[in-house]
């Protein structure tokens, strides 16, 4: 019951991360598959760091 109960929060946290990083990428024009990329601890700061200083190829590659 105890694992059931783990697995089922986890589960319920990875869709709160994943689903609003799928939107994002998607609206700033890159694929919304690296939104899964989130889940995976140190490599979810680098993909910030790329969403916020990457040129958007939905902006036309200008920064805003």
């Amino acid at each position: 019951m105890f694992f059931g109960g783990m697995f089922l929060s986890y589960v319920v946290v990875a869709v709160l991360i994943v689903i609003p990083f799928w939107k994002i990428f998607e609206r700033a024009g890159f694929s919304p598959v690296l939104s899964l990329l989130m889940l995976i601890p140190l490599v979810n700061i680098c993909m910030v760091y790329f969403l916020a200083f990457s040129k958007w190829p939905k902006q036309g590659g200008t920064p805003s």
